[in-house]
């Protein structure tokens, strides 16, 4: 312990160099205008539905034109997904389900003797 020098070489460091951004990473905002109008016809939830309608128009909207290139599917078929989500979500209300049928009547006690 008598030597408290720095043993440390500045000529092996290394200065830190951020790495490229990768062009693969995905965008949340392309998930989730793809997979929000799933959730909303599965749940039949409206509410859903407008969320996925609202992210998926603004995905399109902020489409560049590198994820234009990059995307196998236009943006557009998205925003046509949840209009499609929010048309069975509010089909109920043009098209009810059908009345439930009324409890069938007990069967009839069995003649005494027979």
């Amino acid at each position: 312990m008598a030597s408290k020098k720095d043993m440390r070489r500045a000529d092996l460091a290394i200065p830190y160099v951020e790495p490229p951004k990768n062009d693969s990473d995905g965008d949340l905002g392309g998930t989730m205008s793809s997979t929000m109008p799933m959730a909303a016809m599965f749940m039949r939830n409206r509410m859903v539905g407008w969320v996925a309608f609202v992210f998926s128009f603004q995905t399109w909207l902020a489409e560049t034109p590198a994820q234009k290139k990059k995307a196998s599917t236009p943006a557009y078929t998205s925003v046509l997904m949840s209009l499609m989500a929010l048309v069975v979500t509010y089909l109920p209300l043009f098209m009810p389900p059908p009345a439930a049928r009324a409890p069938a009547a007990p069967a009839p006690a069995p003649a005494p003797g027979a």
